[in-house]
């Protein structure tokens, strides 16, 4: 991957368009985090995850996984080893109490499992693959309850009906509303209604109708993520660092909501994150290590534990790094981890929720194929990222 260059300033670059620091040049105090090395405890059946394409915690603080069986390579599950069921939940001592998932009558399951909300005593799960257009709503005993859209079916990033790759799933229980980030074959924010699934409003980057025909008219095949193999970080397809601001998404990986009802997306193989309100309306965005290629920077989104959070938490797998932003400014403040499989390393930093007492749980992707434990240890001195 190309070195990367960083600006020591956050310049106004536009209406609503922030440049982002790479790290405060005055002593600042940023949510401190250490890894639980203990955190889950063995899986029981001799069991093992494949790569992590989901994770929440519900009003319990139990973090629920799903996972992607197909992604175990046969040297993985030789001898008395197996996949794990692809969605599972742990308790608060990281005990497995539940496991269920996989193909069944009525539903059709995602060929590449992706994204995971726990909607009180409801569990959706999202489908990343090239032909997943569908959400599909299960109990958390696992019964089948809802499909939204039908696999194969999508016809791009207006279709109301459909989804096209989606990621990661959020839920606002109050409006009784599912946030879609459809990111990987789709550009765009998409909305459904948690009872029905009847569809309620989409957007794409700039809270503007989003427009497939801009990749086709730039000549631009974005890489595929579906075989599960990294992209090539020196071809990121036609995104350009030193351009301006591309004027759509590219691959929507995350939306997550703010205690203020402020809604903020991930654009990941653009670097950036976009603030919206709920209706779709463009507020501002942010760019975090820029010069990133290939996989991009900005992968999902966790919010700092204090009532105003002040601060965002973001991991990026491909610099295998966790950012610690400004909410307000999207300044970049701090930043933790480094590439590896020991604790508290990461190889493909995938998905990240975080429970009532301000504890992290990231899920790795790729050959990562793990969930790590930080726990919150209060705030602390910022530290200098190691790409910069």
């Amino acid at each position: 991957m190309r070195s990367i260059v960083w600006a020591g300033r956050v310049a106004l670059m536009a209406v609503g368009v922030l440049s982002v620091t790479v790290f405060a040049q005055h002593p600042v105090q940023v949510p401190s985090y250490e890894v639980d090395p203990k955190w889950p405890k063995p899986l029981p059946n001799q069991w093992i995850l494949g790569a992590v394409a989901g994770v929440a915690v519900d009003a319990a603080d139990h973090v629920w996984l799903v996972h992607r069986p197909s992604t175990l390579q046969p040297n993985e599950t030789r001898s008395i080893w197996s996949s794990a069921p692809p969605v599972l939940e742990f308790d608060r001592d990281g005990t497995l109490v539940s496991s269920w998932g996989g193909p069944g009558d009525g539903y059709e399951w995602p060929d590449l499992e992706h994204g995971i909300a726990i909607d009180g005593d409801n569990v959706w799960l999202g489908g990343g693959g090239e032909k997943d257009a569908q959400l599909l709503k299960f109990t958390r005993q696992g019964k089948f309850l809802l499909q939204v859209g039908r696999k194969g079916r999508g016809t791009g990033s207006n279709d109301t009906a459909n989804l096209g790759g989606a990621a990661t799933l959020t839920i606002d229980r109050g409006a009784n509303e599912i946030y879609v980030a459809d990111g990987y074959v789709n550009h765009r924010v998409i909305v459904f209604d948690t009872v029905t699934g009847a569809y309620k409003r989409h957007w794409g980057a700039y809270g503007k109708r989003p427009d497939d025909g801009y990749f086709t008219q730039a000549g631009e095949k974005l890489p595929s993520p579906f075989s599960g193999a990294v992209q090539h970080e020196n071809r990121p397809s036609q995104y350009d660092p030193d351009g301006p601001p591309p004027p759509q998404f590219r691959i929507v990986h995350s939306v997550r909501i703010a205690n203020d009802g402020l809604v903020y997306v991930c654009d990941r193989t653009n670097d950036r994150i976009q603030v919206f309100r709920k209706d779709g309306t463009f507020v501002k965005e942010g760019f975090v290590a820029r010069q990133t290629l290939g996989s991009g920077s900005v992968w999902d989104i966790a919010f700092s534990m204090d009532a105003a959070q002040k601060h965002l938490i973001i991991n990026d797998g491909t610099n295998q790094q966790v950012w610690v932003l400004q909410r307000d400014t999207l300044a970049v403040l701090s930043a933790f981890g480094r590439a590896g499989h020991s604790a508290g390393q990461f190889y493909g930093a995938h998905v990240m929720a975080s429970d009532s007492k301000g504890n992290l749980f990231i899920g790795e992707t790729y050959e990562g194929k793990r969930v790590q434990k930080f726990t919150y240890r209060g705030l602390g001195p910022a530290q200098t990222p190691l790409i910069q």
